[in-house]
């Protein structure tokens, strides 16, 4: 059963994580549910049929956004067919920047207990073109929930955050979260990431949501990552390919 590899938690009342906690990137996908539609924040692995979990929680219309165009954010995209992506990650959905080998491989786990019917053979990226782009400021309403969109770029170049304003819920992607903090592909960019972060905190944060591992985040750890690249910049090392740096509750990997 696709159900067996979701783990459904519960944030508030119309608010839920859905998350695959039997693969080593622990993602987690958000279902937030207005009064007229929904929206659902990733689609995470795609190793099983996201869509008749979020079936069972509402039966509104549902918007898909994407935090970013990475192949664990992305998975379960083709059950759906309203779909958002910031504006200049667009080209990414019909030209990703991984070969299919790569994203096989990183996919695959021998500790991994994937659902019965999913074949590695037949795993494809998503490619589509969206049904409309996002944009910096731009709020996408739900019904009673008003949704911001803060363009936060450095781990992707469209990557995006997600704020509730009524709320304060911050839907971090993989800006924030605790793990390791990845920021040396080519497509990423130091100081992008050191941007977005003290972009983030000037908002008046009550939780913070991210996309990978522990749901349970102090809205602390912004300031700690703010000062870890404080850190890395004086002492000279904040420059790609100097490797991983262990901040206790998360590492940065440049």
């Amino acid at each position: 059963m696709d159900n067996d590899w979701f783990t459904v938690e519960r944030i508030d009342e119309n608010t839920f994580a859905i998350s695959e906690y039997k693969h080593r990137e622990e993602m987690h996908s958000y279902l937030l549910i207005g009064m007229e539609k929904a929206l659902l924040i990733d689609t995470g692995l795609g190793v099983a049929n996201i869509k008749s979990v979020i079936d069972a929680l509402t039966k509104l219309p549902i918007i898909v956004a994407t935090t970013h165009i990475h192949w664990d954010h992305i998975g379960g995209h083709k059950y759906f067919d309203n779909i958002a992506v910031y504006e200049c990650e667009k080209q990414w959905f019909t030209d990703f920047p991984l070969p299919l080998e790569v994203v096989k491989a990183n996919l695959q786990d021998t500790n991994c207990n994937f659902p019965k019917n999913f074949d590695i053979n037949n795993y494809t990226i998503f490619q589509a073109n969206p049904q409309f782009l996002l944009h910096e400021n731009e709020i996408i309403n739900l019904g009673g929930r008003r949704i911001l969109i803060i363009h936060t770029p450095g781990h992707s170049p469209g990557h995006c955050c997600f704020y509730e304003l009524d709320k304060g819920y911050l839907f971090s992607g993989d800006l924030i979260y605790k793990g390791c903090l990845d920021i040396y592909y080519p497509t990423t960019d130091i100081n992008d990431f050191e941007n977005s972060i003290n972009k983030i905190k000037q908002l008046s944060i009550s939780r913070i949501l991210p996309a990978h591992h522990s749901l349970n985040i102090s809205v602390g750890i912004i300031d700690c990552i703010s000062n870890a690249f404080k850190s890395l910049r004086v002492s000279g090392k904040l420059r790609q390919g100097n490797g991983i740096f262990d901040f206790a509750a998360f590492k940065i990997h440049i």
